[in-house]
C-alpha cells in the first residue's frame, strides 16, 4: 500500500510539471540573463504614420523577472511566491517620433517565460500623443486563448473587451532572445503587433503567416513573418551566436492603394547594465553612451 501511495505521488508530481523548452543551454542562458542587470538597445528609427517617413528612436529593453502565474504582475516576495512564481523574459519596447508639431510616445509590454514552453503570458501597449492615449491588454488564458481590454479615446473603440487565439507577433522578440529555435517556422496563426494595432485599429484577430529564417551574413539571420493578407511583412534581423541580439527590424506594410511604407530601426547602441539604480543626475551620461537623444 505504501509503495501504491509513493507511486501515486510521484505521478502526481510528474501531471504538475510544465512541459520545458527543449534544446536550449540554460546554463550559458543563465549566466547572462540571470546576473541582476538588463540589455538596452537603442535604435534609429523610421516610422511611417499618416502616409509619411517620421524620423525617431526606439529602445529595446530585455530584462528577466520573477512573475505570478495568476496575477500576470511582478512579484513583489518571489521567495513567498511557492509555485506562483514563474521566470519570464520581459520586454518592453519605446518609440518616439513627431508627426508634425505633435509627439508620440508608445510602449510594448511582453511577458515569456523563459524555461517553460509557454506562450507569452502577458503583452500590453500603451500609446500618448496630443490627441490623447489608449491602452491595450492581452492576457493568456489557457494553450493560445488570450482575453483582451483595449481604452481608447476613440468613440468607436471607448472601453472594450475581446478574446483572441493564436500566436502573438510581439512574442517573437523574447522567443529569439531565448533561442531562435524557439520560434515557430512554417504557417501558423498570428496576430499583428499591439502597436501596429494602434495605427491601423484593425479588429483583433488572428491570421495565418508564413515564418521563415533566413541567414543574411555570415555573423547575422533575420526571422521573416509574412501575413497571407499581402499587407505586412515584419523582419527581424539578429546576431547568429548568443545572446542572439536584436540588430533591427523592417515593417512592410501595403496600403489598399498598393502603396508600400517602410519602418525600419538600426541599432546605435547596447548596454548590459542595472538601470533602475541609476536614477541620479550624474548618471545621466550613460544616455549618451546609449547614443540615446535628451
Amino acid at each position: 500500500m505504501r509503495s501504491l501511495i509513493g507511486l501515486l505521488i510521484v505521478l502526481l508530481g510528474f501531471s504538475c510539471n510544465k512541459p520545458q523548452r527543449e534544446n536550449v543551454d540554460f546554463k550559458e542562458w543563465g549566466d547572462y540573463w540571470f546576473q541582476g542587470k538588463a540589455e538596452i538597445n537603442s535604435y534609429d528609427l523610421s516610422q511611417y504614420r499618416y502616409g509619411e517617413e517620421r524620423e525617431g528612436e526606439a529602445v529595446l529593453i530585455f530584462v528577466t523577472e520573477d512573475f505570478s502565474r495568476k496575477k500576470h504582475v511582478k512579484l513583489d516576495d518571489p521567495d513567498a511566491a511557492g509555485r506562483d512564481k514563474i521566470s519570464v523574459l520581459k520586454m518592453n519596447q519605446t518609440r518616439e517620433f513627431v508627426t508634425g508639431i505633435y509627439p508620440y510616445h508608445m510602449m510594448l509590454s511582453a511577458f515569456t517565460p523563459t524555461k517553460e514552453a509557454s506562450q507569452g503570458l502577458k503583452f500590453t501597449s500603451s500609446s500618448q500623443e496630443w490627441c490623447g492615449q489608449s491602452f491595450t491588454q492581452l492576457n493568456l488564458k489557457s494553450g493560445d486563448s488570450y482575453s483582451g481590454e483595449l481604452f481608447s479615446y476613440f468613440e468607436e473603440e471607448g472601453e472594450m473587451s475581446f478574446s483572441m487565439n493564436g500566436i502573438a507577433e510581439d512574442d517573437l522578440w523574447n522567443l529569439i532572445r531565448i533561442n531562435p529555435n524557439q520560434v515557430p517556422i512554417g504557417s501558423v496563426m498570428m496576430w499583428p503587433s499591439l502597436i501596429h494595432q494602434r495605427f491601423t485599429h484593425q479588429e483583433f484577430i488572428a491570421e495565418e503567416v508564413f515564418i521563415r529564417a533566413v541567414d543574411i551574413s555570415e555573423n547575422r539571420s533575420q526571422i521573416e513573418v509574412t501575413y497571407s493578407s499581402g499587407n505586412r511583412i515584419l523582419r527581424i534581423n539578429y546576431e547568429k551566436e548568443f545572446p542572439y541580439q536584436i540588430l533591427g527590424w523592417e515593417e512592410e506594410h501595403t496600403n489598399k492603394n498598393g502603396e508600400k511604407e517602410l519602418t525600419k530601426a538600426v541599432r546605435k547602441g547596447t548596454k548590459v547594465i542595472d538601470y533602475w539604480d541609476r536614477k541620479a543626475v550624474e548618471d545621466e551620461f550613460l544616455r549618451d553612451e546609449l547614443k540615446l537623444n535628451n
